[in-house]
């Protein structure tokens, strides 16, 4: 019997890899030789961490993503997966940080390409250069999402209760625009700290975004169903503000921006696999508190990017934070379930 047992679990996994993860595990195989080919082993090492990287920045993402696939219609959830991925592959890891450089310096996107390709230390300084104004935009952006979640009357089902059944937050969750005052406050006291006007723009850019798609969504939702096209643009945008802080921390790795974008693809890749898994094996039903492990690791992204525009952090204490909510939410998740259990 027990033998039976192991070979069902064996042909379930098999059955995952082969379903779910199978173009990850295809780009992952393209993305290595490609590497090797490139530089040998040494590049093929350097791919390989950048992966890596990117799974352990972006798991939260993955189980914030399948939270709002879940409310969209399953014609714009195959279009997330389908569009998605070649957008945030190489949309996210290679376009936008080229469009990013290419309006700090000033050049045409053509020039920009240039100076990746043959003068890749400019191009890395340039990109540098404005890191400050992406940790201010990527960290609004994801503080809001944290402050939505952590204020929203609706969520029945809570974690921490220090925090989320803190009568102080309670009360705090009854004004309409708690989260809008929380982030305006922050960005206030940023302001105050860097007396940077480009630092207030690009912190402010992020509060206004996430405004603009969550008042849409609410304005062109029907009955607690996304409207498709906004929640793809948020699910985008989201995907970018995780993918700011792996490309920029990739450059401590290589110079090389195809080099970058194959790593940091094929870490995308496996992070929408891992997403279109959890959605349809209706993960975050079983796991009750995995939503909540991954909103509290975006927060704490959010402020170890504001912490950047400071002083430099560790990608590695970065990644760890993230997958250390995850593994927390997880474990009490299944301890939660064993207990009710117990208790019928």
């Amino acid at each position: 019997m027990a033998y039976i047992k192991l070979l069902t679990v064996k042909l379930n996994i098999e059955e995952i890899v082969l379903k779910d993860f199978r173009s990850s595990i295809v780009i992952t195989v393209v993305g290595l030789v490609l590497a090797f080919y490139v530089g040998g082993v040494e590049t093929l090492y350097i791919v390989a961490l950048l992966a890596i990287l990117e799974i352990s920045l972006s798991f939260d993402n993955a189980v914030v993503n399948v939270k709002v696939l879940e409310t969209m219609k399953p014609k714009w959830q195959q279009r997330f997966i389908t569009f998605g991925i070649p957008i945030a592959v190489f949309g996210m890891r290679f376009l936008f940080p080229m469009i990013i450089v290419a309006v700090a310096s000033g050049l045409g996107l053509w020039e920009t390409l240039n100076m990746a390709l043959n003068e890749p230390l400019v191009y890395k300084k340039t990109l540098v250069s404005v890191e400050k104004l992406i940790f201010a935009f990527g960290a609004s952006f994801l503080l809001m999402v944290f402050l939505s979640f952590i204020f929203d009357k609706e969520r029945e089902e809570k974690w921490i209760d220090i925090i989320e059944e803190n009568e102080f937050v309670e009360k705090m969750g009854k004004l309409s625009s708690i989260h809008m005052i929380v982030a305006t406050i922050v960005g206030l006291i940023l302001i105050y700290i860097t007396t940077s006007y480009q630092i207030a723009l690009a912190y402010f850019s992020g509060v206004l975004l996430y405004s603009i798609i969550a008042s849409l969504d609410d304005v062109l939702g029907v009955n607690g169903v996304r409207n498709g096209i906004i929640g793809f643009l948020y699910l985008e945008i989201l995907d970018a503000s995780f993918s700011f802080d792996g490309v920029i921390g990739a450059f401590a790795l290589s110079s090389d921006v195809f080099i970058i974008m194959i790593g940091l693809g094929i870490g995308a890749m496996f992070v929408r696999s891992l997403t279109l898994y959890m959605l349809k094996k209706k993960t975050l039903a079983e796991y009750r508190y995995l939503e909540h492990g991954a909103n509290y690791a975006i927060f704490a992204l959010a402020i170890v990017m504001l912490v950047k525009i400071f002083i430099p952090v560790n990608e590695i204490i970065v990644g760890s934070i993230g997958v250390l909510f995850i593994l927390v939410a997880t474990f009490h998740s299944m301890h939660a379930n064993k207990k009710e259990l117990e208790s019928q």
